[in-house]
């Protein structure tokens, strides 16, 4: 059974920053495209990012680029969200997701077939 589990959460000031871990178990494979989705009180989940199976692509939102750098490691089985300068309206639970559909990188949620449950990223101002 394939889990994802997120980590790396927390309280952070307005310009902080955060790291946030998502550690893929009960696959050999890591040939799959990997992405960071979040969502906040009240709001659908929304797209933050997310990277192809070798690293070599990546994809964000308006939102976060330029902020936010979505990277791997999959000797670790492990994909990481750094995320800089950091604002109020960041404040969402973080999903991570891995897309077993290979084909164009997307961010579509619906192409996405396993999830983690979540990260609390709160920013204060």
């Amino acid at each position: 059974q394939v889990q994802l589990v997120e980590s790396g959460g927390g309280l952070v000031q307005a310009g902080g920053s955060l790291r946030l871990s998502c550690a893929v178990s009960g696959s050999t494979d890591s040939s799959y495209d990997m992405a960071w989705f979040r969502q906040a009180p009240g709001k659908e989940r929304e797209f933050v990012a997310a990277i192809s199976w070798s690293g070599d692509s990546t994809y964000y939102a308006d939102s976060v680029k330029g902020r936010f750098t979505i990277s791997r490691d999959n000797a670790k089985n492990t994909v990481y969200l750094q995320m800089n300068s950091l604002k109020p309206e960041d404040t969402a639970v973080y999903y991570c997701a891995e897309n077993r559909q290979r084909g164009i990188l997307t961010m579509n949620r619906y192409k996405y077939d396993y999830w983690g449950q979540g990260t609390q990223v709160t920013v204060s101002s």
